[in-house]
């Protein structure tokens, strides 16, 4: 992936796995990455999933990325991931 850039930061692991597994399905490079936002205020520990991470996306990609993280928000009010 050349030159990526952040969709979103997410709270965990987990969090951006499934992230990664709805662009994915949806025909859309991505990766995550342990994110530098936020560090300190205790997201870094092991217990929690190892800490924020970043989801990047290609820039050619990041409005349908954007778009599909707000459909899938809109139909889940709970979900607390918001696009960046």
């Amino acid at each position: 992936m050349a030159d990526p850039v952040r969709l979103t930061i997410v709270r965990n692991e987990l969090e951006a796995e499934l992230v990664l597994g709805l662009l994915r399905n949806s025909g859309i490079l991505c990766m995550a990455r342990i994110s530098n936002v936020g560090f300190g205020s205790g997201g870094e520990l092991a217990s929690s999933g190892g800490g924020q991470r970043d989801v990047l996306v290609n820039p050619e990609d990041l409005d349908a990325a954007r778009e599909l993280l707000g459909a899938e928000i809109s139909s889940d009010p709970s979900d607390e991931v918001t696009p960046g």
